[in-house]
């Protein structure tokens, strides 16, 4: 089961949380969180645990309009909010990866129609941020 979006991109990983931040932003997507993976695996598991998830950041993202729809048909919705983007990239790795949830997963965990159109939207959003950074 595929539960995430994702390309590949021939940028530095630094580049591409750049790039990544101003495509979710054309979307109308903001970053509420960002957490560095690396950086935390390296202060609670040491060197060798940094090194084996390499370069791996995850934003959190939200567009207000579609989260407060969201929200309002089922409140219990922000335990899948914001909308997690993973930019990583391996030690020996030549390109970097940015892979965002699958908003279709809402569909699948909600019945309800106002759920299925921000889904439909969010997925339209963070496709279309994906495919702008595909293009690079």
């Amino acid at each position: 089961m595929s539960y995430t979006l994702t390309v590949t991109v021939p940028l530095s990983y630094e580049k591409t949380i750049e790039r990544t931040r101003e495509v979710l932003a054309d979307q109308g997507f903001g970053v509420l969180t960002e957490v560095d993976i690396r950086a935390t695996f390296d202060k609670k598991l040491g060197g060798e645990a940094a090194d084996a998830i390499g370069d791996y950041v995850i934003l959190g993202a939200c567009n207000p309009t579609l989260a407060n729809k969201a929200l309002s048909a089922e409140p219990e919705l922000g335990a899948l909010l914001p909308c997690n983007v993973v930019v990583r990239r391996g030690a020996s790795a030549d390109q970097t990866t940015v892979e965002a949830i699958d908003p279709q997963t809402m569909v699948k965990l909600s019945g309800s129609e106002q759920v299925r159109e921000v889904a439909a939207d969010a997925d339209t959003r963070l496709r279309a941020a994906l495919d702008a950074l595909a293009g690079e």
